[in-house]
């Protein structure tokens, strides 16, 4: 896969967001490293799929409580509200970014070390069971009452 130049620094900065944020963490909720973390991975992810796109991604119908959750995490973030910012931040996180945790697992099942792991008998049980209940459909005469099918 060929990358632009911009791309390639989009992916440093999102590497860097990533890393400045879980440092953050580690450390106690320290705001500032919060705050440069989440400056970089915004600005990286803009760089990798461009602005137009980005806005695009933000913005669909079905995910606005997912960016809502993100931008209101980031902002107590830089309000000095690390550990509320970083919860709400999650949320939004995983409300925006759930759908690519199949991909990353697909890919992560062909490296060689990581793709063994994952074939254990204990781990592939508990994976089988966690992307089986995702993409069960819901019985239309229970979807009334909210129950899953199994």
């Amino acid at each position: 896969m060929w990358l632009t130049d911009a791309q390639k620094i989009g992916v440093a900065l999102t590497t860097f967001g990533g890393l400045f944020m879980l440092l953050g963490v580690m450390l106690f909720f320290d705001g500032a490293l919060l705050a440069l973390g989440n400056l970089l991975f915004i600005s990286g992810l803009t760089l990798i799929i461009g602005p137009q796109k980005t806005f695009y991604f933000f913005a669909r119908k079905h995910k606005l409580r997912g960016t809502a959750c993100f931008v209101g995490g980031i902002l107590l973030v830089f309000l000095k509200w690390p550990f509320v910012g970083m919860v709400v931040e999650t949320v939004g996180f995983l409300n925006l970014f759930g759908d690519f945790f199949p991909v990353i697992l697909t890919f992560l099942r062909q490296l060689p070390v990581i793709g063994n792991v994952l074939r254990l008998p204990y781990i592939a049980a508990v994976r089988n069971r966690s992307t089986r209940s995702c993409n069960t459909p819901r019985n239309s005469s229970l979807a009334s009452s909210g129950s899953w099918v199994v």
